[in-house]
């Protein structure tokens, strides 16, 4: 049984823990990723910026860091973790302002962008971030077809 964990210890935006649990439930079947287990949390800024500087030495916010685990395709080592995505809402607030983009939007596709990072896909150089952006849209579409998309 999958184990998805939402944790929520912001207060910039009321987030459901149910449908994000089901956005993340139909992004790994859209992937055909097989897990036991995933996280997720909504940080606020001076969090995010707090992971930011530990994990990549940049002390300025972003909207989301990636704890990987477990690789995809290693189920076969018992107990499948793979990993955590720590996300900020308030970046995700500025940023959808900013672009008058949706949102709950904004945020969904922060998810999306983290469970990607999870299973192996960067943005570092311009090849993989085109390759990102690729996949990001694919699942967002997905997604939203569905009706999945935060709200």
């Amino acid at each position: 049984i999958l184990k998805i964990s939402v944790d929520n210890t912001q207060d910039t935006l009321k987030i459901s823990s149910d449908a994000v649990k089901h956005l993340v439930a139909a992004f790994l079947t859209f992937k055909c990723i097989k897990t036991d287990e995933v996280a997720i949390h909504f940080v606020d800024l001076k969090t995010i910026m707090q992971l930011h500087k530990k994990f990549f030495n940049d002390p300025s916010p972003t909207d989301c860091i990636t704890l990987p685990i477990d690789r995809p395709g290693d189920e076969a080592h018992g107990h499948h973790v793979l990993g955590e995505v720590c996300s900020c809402p308030s970046v995700a607030k500025s940023y959808a302002k900013e672009h008058t983009i949706p949102l709950y939007e904004e945020l969904s596709l922060y998810v999306v962008h983290g469970l990607l990072h999870l299973l192996g896909f960067d943005d570092l150089s311009l090849i993989d971030e085109k390759i990102m952006r690729k996949e990001e849209k694919k699942c967002m579409k997905y997604l939203k077809d569905q009706n999945l998309l935060l709200k």
